[in-house]
């Protein structure tokens, strides 16, 4: 059914709302990083600058290591991401496509895990993260020292699979014909080589929106690295947003430039990725 030119109008002004809505944290996220020192001692809120300060960007980059805090947040990130399409993919391939004893069950289970909030759980990883043998300092009994705390182990084995992850995976693969399937086992395929040679193939939207997910999950997560590191050396980029905030006073307008700057390769990937993460989302919406 077509909309009328009035219709047509309101759906846009309604869309062009939205969007003014969704990209005014953004906007007043710039005026902030332009804003002077001492723009903050002021009583009256303004919201564009008195001064603009461009150079703001170039000294909040000066305060801290932010090299070290990039390299780390890039590492987790990429192992994260690989690691959770790997497994996420397989497993949703399992609960989808395979017929075994304890499928819809096991699947259930899984999917409780995803009202346990992340708070929740962190103080029995933290005690897992610590006992690991044979790490850190541990004996085989896992005492003695620090086990995976204050590593790269420690950020990115946790991010490796999820429940969310393995949902969307499988309903990805459900929307797919039975014949299919079949036709393959009667070319002699397994189940390897069915995932890797047939679904694989086929899981491009899928790959993007686990991706995007992932990448922003780990990308922009401060509470994980936070609790398992305390060294400099193992900062990300998170936790270096943290030199702008002091004792007495936080400085708001280099702390929004470096906010910015770290948010570059999310809006990124978004827009790479956008045709693929809009296909996914309606087709992990329907069960074939």
């Amino acid at each position: 059914m077509r909309l009328s030119k009035v219709e047509q109008g309101l759906a846009y002004a309604a869309l062009l709302l939205f969007s003014l809505v969704t990209i005014l944290p953004l906007l007043l996220a710039f005026f902030t990083s332009m804003k002077g020192d001492d723009e903050f001692s002021l009583q009256a809120i303004r919201l564009l600058p008195l001064e603009w300060h461009p150079g703001n960007y170039v000294r909040a980059l000066e305060m801290g290591d932010w090299l070290t805090y990039l390299k780390n947040s890039v590492w987790v990130t990429s192992i994260a991401l690989t690691g959770s399409l790997l497994f996420n993919s397989i497993a949703g391939f399992a609960f989808a496509r395979i017929a075994f004893r304890g499928n819809l069950p096991i699947f259930l289970t899984l999917l409780a895990g995803m009202m346990v909030p992340a708070q929740v759980i962190i103080i029995p990883q933290f005690l897992i993260m610590k006992s690991i043998p044979l790490f850190g300092g541990n004996d085989w009994l896992g005492a003695g020292g620090s086990g995976w705390l204050d590593s790269y182990y420690a950020l990115i084995v946790p991010e490796l699979a999820g429940a969310f992850g393995v949902f969307m995976a499988r309903q990805f693969y459900l929307q797919f014909p039975k014949a299919l399937d079949e036709a393959a086992y009667i070319d002699g395929a397994g189940y390897l080589r069915l995932f890797l040679g047939i679904y694989v193939p086929l899981s491009g939207p899928l790959f993007a929106t686990l991706g995007i997910f992932k990448f922003v999950g780990v990308w922009n997560d401060f509470f994980h690295p936070l609790i398992y590191t305390n060294s400099a050396s193992m900062r990300t980029l998170q936790l270096g947003l943290q030199t702008f905030r002091g004792e007495h006073q936080v400085q708001y307008n280099l702390l929004m430039a470096a906010s910015l700057l770290i948010s570059v390769p999310i809006i990124a990937m978004f827009f790479i990725f956008q045709k693929q993460f809009i296909r996914s989302m309606v087709a992990s919406s329907v069960k074939g």
